[in-house]
């Protein structure tokens, strides 16, 4: 019977460590090469690391930015991302990265020093009542009161983390339990291979529903990407010729030069996504809520359409809008056994069908390519977003942040993802700083890889303080600024709810934002003309071929939004 028991003792003498030693080599064990955080007490987890050549520690000059970097690892890496925090004040630094990483239901696992067992209660320096902040963001937030069972609870945390629908947790040690040593008992590597496999009648009435289906849809959320979807994606649509689209985290998960690739939908839509999307008679969702930015505030639903939804959580199933049919179940075991029930039921693909929608893959392309030439001054953020995805190839990890002017970012086909899982957005939270700081961390996830950060001059100052982090950490990224000179959305919402008045939303006081990233040892430049972009980006390029980060500093014309943001903010 002992060796089904998660923790064993084992027969043979083992050494006395520390919580922090075993902690170290089960997170080594484990996988985990990189720990994002800072450094607090001397004998505490960073003397542990020093004996653990398997873990890279990497030194973040905020707390919050090691959360977002492990965050942007686990997304691009399909590994946990592992971020510290010291007590008090440096574990709530963690919060906001790790309510991003619960909205996105991101494997994070943040870890913190608690006041010691024996003081804890009397106001102790930095005590502070660090599970009850944690608790509502993560799937499980635990403090180890006894340095034995520091192993059970690593194992319990990371088997939490990564099954099921993923998520954030939070593992802390009190100061004194973690320094005291004892022999540690032998513990099995946690299990991240768990799939629910889809109810097979449920799978059965779906293809009844495709069959009947003229003009059918699949829409792929984030839980495509954290299922690791990719190739069951591709061979439910290109056996049946249905079109994809995406959400903004399930961006990444079909290759978007595809012909039946069709954009995103909700806030990111543009005129053939939408063409596609209100023209369903079913939709096929995978692995997402339909949230706000992602449903258009719960106006956008095709009309007439019926809706199959998957997903991992089946307390995620009719969250918003009901289906028709909710299936429980693993992305890719369920997108397989729908095509292989469809294979066995004759569903072929509508050539005529098949034809239309490559037709109009191709007129987007052409016509963004058009409307993104566009010679004015200020530079247009749509030229900006195309240049990008022209300049850099398909081995480029996109990251996001989202504000007014980077958004065009987001808008396909003025950026085109080739890559598998080559983009990192922010989740609902979207915290500012979040891709400024991310891009590190998904550089050290594939450090072969470009890794391209779009965001705007209010977001990227949020993240300022990390660029020598990506000097020191030998983690070349290219940051291009949408840069308008305020909070381009606030200062939007303003002028149109408030008669055009502008109340604290503009930088009247700026950085130069060259000079100070020269300062902390990257290559920079400014670009005020359409003319001087393409070569800018291309040096930038070259800049992180040499090792060398890069930030270019486009002024972008504050005004010009796609007409979709419009159209979105005036649903409600």
């Amino acid at each position: 019977m002992t060796q089904h028991i998660a923790s064993k003792q084992v027969e043979n003498a083992k050494p006395a460590q520390t919580p922090w030693q075993a902690l170290v080599d089960q997170l080594a064990a484990e996988g985990v090469r990189v720990l994002f955080g800072m450094p607090g007490g001397a004998k505490h987890l960073y003397d542990a690391l020093y004996d653990q050549p398997a873990i890279r520690p990497v030194l973040v000059r905020h707390e919050t930015s090691g959360a977002f970097m492990a965050h942007a690892y686990a997304r691009v890496s399909g590994e946990l991302g592992v971020c510290f925090g010291c007590p008090g004040p440096g574990v709530a630094n963690l919060v906001p990265g790790v309510l991003e990483a619960w909205s996105a239901c991101m494997p994070v696992l943040a870890l913190g020093v608690r006041a010691p067992t024996r003081t804890f209660g009397m106001g102790a320096f930095q005590e502070a009542d660090q599970l009850r902040i944690f608790r509502p963001i993560t799937k499980w937030a635990f403090t180890v009161e006894r340095p034995e069972r520091v192993g059970w609870a690593v194992r319990r945390a990371i088997s939490l983390a990564t099954t099921g629908q993923p998520g954030p947790v939070y593992l802390e040690l009190p100061a004194d339990v973690a320094l005291t040593p004892v022999v540690h008992p032998s513990v099995a590597r946690a299990d991240r291979t768990v799939r629910p496999a889809p109810d097979p009648a449920r799978v059965e009435q779906a293809i009844h529903l495709l069959a009947a289906a003229r003009r059918p849809l699949l829409v792929c959320g984030g839980g495509v990407i954290l299922g690791r979807a990719h190739q069951a994606v591709r061979r439910f649509a290109e056996t049946f010729g249905i079109p994809v689209q995406t959400t903004a985290s399930g961006r990444g998960c079909f290759p978007e030069d595809h012909p039946l690739f069709a954009g995103l939908i909700g806030l990111y839509r543009t005129e053939y996504a939408q063409e596609i999307y209100e023209q369903a008679d079913l939709l096929i969702a995978v692995g997402t809520r339909f949230e706000e930015f992602q449903s258009g505030n719960w106006h956008y639903f095709p009309a007439g359409a019926r809706l199959v939804q998957i997903d991992i959580a089946a307390e995620e199933l009719g969250r918003n809008w009901i289906p028709d049919l909710a299936i429980h179940g693993d992305a890719a075991l369920t997108l397989e056994a729908l095509t292989a029930a469809g294979l066995a039921h004759g569903l072929q693909p509508n050539p005529a069908r098949v034809a239309e929608l490559a037709a109009g893959h191709a007129e987007a392309v052409a016509r963004a390519a058009q409307d993104a030439y566009d010679p004015q001054v200020p530079v247009r953020g749509k030229r900006v977003a195309w240049m990008i995805s022209r300049v850099f190839d398909r081995n480029c990890i996109l990251v996001n942040e989202n504000g007014a002017q980077d958004l065009w970012a987001y808008y396909w086909p003025y950026t085109i993802i080739g890559e598998e899982n080559a983009v990192v957005p922010p989740a609902e939270q979207t915290a500012m700083g979040f891709g400024v700081c991310g891009a590190i961390g998904a550089k050290l996830a594939r450090p072969e890889a470009t890794v391209v950060c779009t965001t705007g001059d209010g977001a990227f100052q949020m993240g300022l303080h990390e660029l020598p982090t990506a000097v020191q950490e030998r983690a070349p990224v290219v940051w291009v600024v949408f840069n308008d000179g305020a909070l381009g959305w606030p200062r939007w919402t303003q002028q149109t709810a408030l008669g055009g008045r502008v109340i604290a939303t503009e930088f009247h006081a700026r950085f130069d934002f060259v000079t100070v990233a020269r300062a902390a040892g990257c290559w920079a430049q400014r670009v005020e003309t359409p003319e001087e972009l393409g070569p800018a980006l291309e040096a930038a390029k070259r800049a992180n071929a040499d090792g060398v980060p890069a930030v270019v500093d486009v002024a972008v014309d504050s005004q010009e939004h796609h007409p979709n943001f419009v159209a979105f903010h005036s649903v409600r």
